[in-house]
């Protein structure tokens, strides 16, 4: 039943609130599809002011099974209770379904995981993708059971409340050996696979940086801290200053300058890396739900390490 302190508050709003664990928009959905009463009688408008001492009621269909199949592809899970899944994800692995990539991916991995303990969101069982990392970037993500914690840990994430760090290795020292990068990100003008650093129709980035450690002038290993979440945009903003991540795809044009300063077999390691060697190493944040603060760190993977452990024992110039 409303209470007085409810009265001209939307129907859609209060019913949302009440329930605590639906979103404003999948709720108008429900009323708009006739799942609502207003005094035991249809509530067609999800914009009708709230009456005081009338009741109220949602019928909350159960959730459809997902349209990407189950598949059973190992995951390291770092942490999971009946709200989220903090997991350490491979390279090599995409997130997401998309032409190209219709499964094998991580969602696929997710309902075979947790298929069963995931509520619905936006009234299909799925995983709530909170953030992405690309497919060849491996290291620490979130991901969502419930509704209620998919637009909380969304809310985080565009509010930048979180602690993330990268490791990335590029070519080249960047100078200063910590410091900032900013610059608008949009689609490349000319190549619409890419992104770059534009003057117009792009979305502020802010990328802070720090030399953890470098093999003379040729390549450093770098830890990044994202102010901002644009596609690629470590990648985008170290290639903009010239110091493109080690093995990238899209972004490392032609053999780097810098590698000539490398000794074999380090030299040969770092030109065949087949993938940009870039790893989320920690994610902070507060639970959405308990509000406890929550800590996760993971070494980047065998590949990246063998990769620095080759530049130690014979990367000297």
């Amino acid at each position: 039943m409303a209470g007085p302190e409810a009265a001209g508050t939307r129907a859609d709003r209060f019913l949302a609130d009440a329930i605590g664990s639906l979103s404003r928009s999948r709720v108008k959905a429900l009323i708009v599809a006739g799942a609502a009463t207003r005094d035991g009688k249809p509530l067609r408008d999800a914009a009708e002011a709230v009456r005081a001492g009338s009741t109220y009621a949602l019928a909350i269909p159960p959730a459809t099974d997902a349209l990407p199949l189950p598949q059973d592809i190992p995951l390291t899970i770092l942490f999971e209770d009946r709200d989220l899944i903090v997991l350490d994800k491979p390279a090599g692995l995409v997130v997401h379904p998309a032409p190209g990539n219709q499964d094998g991916t991580l969602v696929n991995a997710l309902l075979a995981h947790a298929g069963e303990e995931l509520e619905g969101i936006g009234g299909e069982k799925r995983p709530g993708i909170v953030h992405r990392l690309d497919k060849d970037t491996s290291g620490v993500m979130v991901v969502a059971k419930t509704e209620r914690a998919l637009r909380t840990l969304s809310e985080t994430f565009a509010n930048r409340d979180l602690d993330r760090e990268y490791l990335a290795l590029a070519w080249g020292v960047p100078q200063p050996p910590a410091g900032e990068i900013e610059g608008d990100i949009g689609r490349h003008p000319t190549d619409r696979k890419r992104m770059a650093v534009v003057n117009r129709n792009g979305k502020h980035a802010l990328t802070r940086y720090a030399t953890e450690r470098a093999w003379g002038a040729a390549c450093a290993l770098l830890r990044c801290r994202l102010a901002t979440g644009r596609t690629h945009q470590i990648r985008v903003h170290l290639a903009e200053r010239g110091h493109p991540l080690v093995g990238d795809p899209v972004y490392l044009r032609r053999t780097p300058a810098a590698a000539r300063l490398l000794a074999e077999p380090a030299r040969g390691a770092l030109l065949a890396f087949p993938r940009q060697a870039l790893h989320a190493a920690s994610l902070g944040f507060r639970h959405p739900v308990t509000g406890e603060a929550l800590q996760f760190s993971v070494p980047p993977p065998a590949d990246f390490a063998a990769l620095l452990g080759t530049l130690t024992n014979d990367g000297s110039a």
